[in-house]
């Protein structure tokens, strides 16, 4: 049952409830991860491609501490929501936690392989372990891929399409990408990406050191790296770091 202080609450922006978490209130803080427990297990099954269950899986467990993290760690300032922003740190948490019970579990068959006379091999079982975790990578590559093939769509954009519109110079990438984090981190011009799935040219010529028709021959390109953005694409969002900031 929830508590009178979670109701009296509950009437308040859940960015609130979390600035009062994050000023101490830990009555309120087991409340919302109580709450928010489906959401939890939701995000967490996306990761794993297959049902959670939040009494037995490890997974969950991530989740959780993932989500009291992410309450900790959040600011309002960063231009997206809690919920986005936790759910970002939920999957990356429970990637890493993916990624070193596969590096374990191949090291432990791979030491089932190797009696003593061949462990002085060390190099054969790393070169082993990295390419097994390179097969991980590979498939949350792919399946990101998918996931930004069916939402570009919203935007009327096909993977044809931007590889023949992408620009070629890297110094034009670099300046549409500073473009589109732009566009994501205000609020106002993010929202109007969000309601009118477009880029909203005029708002930005006075803002961008770019000439209006190269922001026109470049929009898909934008949009698309708006999506990675402001979606969970956290191998996706990994190329990006460092570039257009």
């Amino acid at each position: 049952m929830i508590s009178n202080r979670f109701r009296k609450t509950n009437n308040d922006s859940l960015a609130s409830q979390v600035h009062l978490v994050q000023q101490g209130d830990v009555e309120l803080q087991n409340q919302l991860i109580d709450a928010y427990k489906p959401f939890i297990a939701k995000t967490v099954s996306e990761v794993c491609k297959r049902y959670i269950d939040p009494t037995l899986d490890d997974e969950f467990s991530i989740g959780l501490s993932a989500f009291n993290e992410a309450m900790l760690a959040y600011s309002s300032e960063r231009g997206s929501a809690f919920l986005s922003f936790a759910r970002l740190v939920i999957k990356r948490k429970v990637i890493d936690y993916i990624r070193q019970e596969q590096t374990r579990l191949v090291a432990a068959s791979l030491d089932e392989t190797y009696d003593e006379d061949q462990m002085d091999n060390p190099l054969e079982i790393s070169a082993a372990k990295a390419f097994h975790q390179e097969e991980v990578d590979q498939w949350y590559r792919r399946e990101e891929l998918s996931e930004l093939e069916m939402k570009l769509k919203e935007y009327k954009i096909s993977f044809k399409e931007l590889t023949m519109v992408s620009p070629k110079h890297q110094d034009a990438r670099e300046s549409a990408i500073k473009v589109a984090r732009l566009l994501y981190e205000d609020q106002e011009l993010r929202e109007y990406v969000y309601k009118k799935k477009k880029i909203p040219i005029k708002s930005l010529v006075n803002r961008v050191k770019v000439s209006k028709k190269t922001l026109e021959r470049n929009r898909k390109y934008i949009l698309a790296i708006f999506v990675i953005l402001s979606e969970d694409f956290l191998y996706l969002r990994d190329y990006l770091k460092g570039v257009g900031q």
